[in-house]
């Protein structure tokens, strides 16, 4: 527990955040054909105070040629556990490696985590802060889909609702009619992320054989005295390798327990076969036709076409067994 791991989760938040509102702009009364018409709101990083301050305390910046309003910032400034979207914490979910999907991983389901963001515009004439606000708010009704790589190394996105909780306003203007003036709009927004535990190391093997022993002494006199060992060989329970054995020679229904086939040459007796992905146990075989048990190893019986394929399950397909598979041992 507590090994070291780093998904930069908050950081591409913030950054998806802060990329929704860089690139507004206003436009000034003027020739169309004149750049200086046309202005780009400059976003950065960082709190409010930090900007006004720089406003107040740099005397230079209140010259004519002065470009420091309109601008932008953002910050992220707080974090909570969102209950509401809460998942069972023994959940897990199975993913591949993203540069190689055979690389199977069991991890577990993700936590839920609201990002609070405040984003400030600082204006000197209202109409330029009216058309910064008009340009963000029909976006979100209340909230605005991004979606994020959280986790690069299985690719794994989600989408993060973005919500617009309130809008304020305020005036910031204060002394004689020479003092600057500072329109300053604050939007409140709530980002919905989720958090991911580590990437656990690749899985050991599939256990193919298992063999349980009990010793003398263990067990009550009613089981014996003597050594009891049990072999458990699970086998697979769908055809993986795709081989076509035979074909249907007729329409099957769902309740049918005889089936016909093309060719049984190559079926036989005590023997699983696969149709459309519904499992059948072969009884017995006359002719070309197959008395068979229907939906096993917990399949649906369901209805199957004339020339619909037949396909064996052998032992070829249990060296073939995928992660998920539950090996034959349903239970039953």
């Amino acid at each position: 527990m507590f090994d070291h791991f780093y998904h930069q989760i908050f950081r591409k938040t913030v950054i998806a955040f802060g990329t929704l509102f860089n690139g507004i702009t206003i436009h000034r009364d003027g020739a169309s054909d004149d750049p200086s018409a046309i202005i780009k709101v400059p976003l950065a990083y960082g709190p409010t105070q930090k900007f006004l301050a720089r406003i107040e305390q740099q005397p230079d910046l209140n010259k004519p040629v002065s470009m420091s309003l309109p601008r932008m910032s953002f910050e992220f400034t707080g974090i909570e556990y969102d209950t509401s979207r809460k998942l069972g914490a023994t959940q897990t979910f199975t993913t591949s490696i993203k540069t190689d999907k055979k690389d199977v991983r069991r991890i577990y389901m993700p936590v839920p985590y609201n990002m609070a963001f405040e984003l400030n515009i600082m204006t000197l004439l209202n109409d330029d802060a009216l058309q910064i606000v008009e340009q963000i708010l029909p976006y979100f009704q209340p909230n605005y889909t991004v979606t994020i790589d959280l986790v690069e190394s299985i690719g794994e996105k989600k989408d993060i609702p973005i919500t617009l909780e309130n809008v304020s306003f305020e005036d910031n203007y204060e002394g004689d009619y020479t003092s600057r003036r500072v329109l300053l709009y604050t939007l409140n927004f709530t980002a919905k992320t989720y958090l991911f535990g580590p990437v656990p190391v690749a899985p050991k093997d599939l256990i193919k054989k298992v063999t349980v022993g009990i010793t003398p002494g263990e067990r009550s006199s009613a089981y014996g005295s003597g050594r009891q060992i049990a072999y458990a060989t699970p086998v697979a329970t769908k055809n993986y390798t795709g081989t076509v054995i035979a074909n249907l020679a007729e329409d099957v229904l769902a309740g049918a327990t005889v089936i016909p086939v093309d060719d049984p040459a190559g079926l036989a007796a005590n023997t699983f076969i696969d149709i459309n992905n519904e499992t059948m146990y072969i009884e017995s075989i006359t002719g070309n036709r197959l008395t068979v048990k229907r939906a096993s190893y917990n399949t649906t019986a369901i209805e199957h076409v004339r020339g619909s394929d037949v396909k064996g399950i052998t032992s070829a397909d249990n060296d073939l067994i995928e992660a998920g598979d539950d090996f034959g041992f349903d239970g039953n």
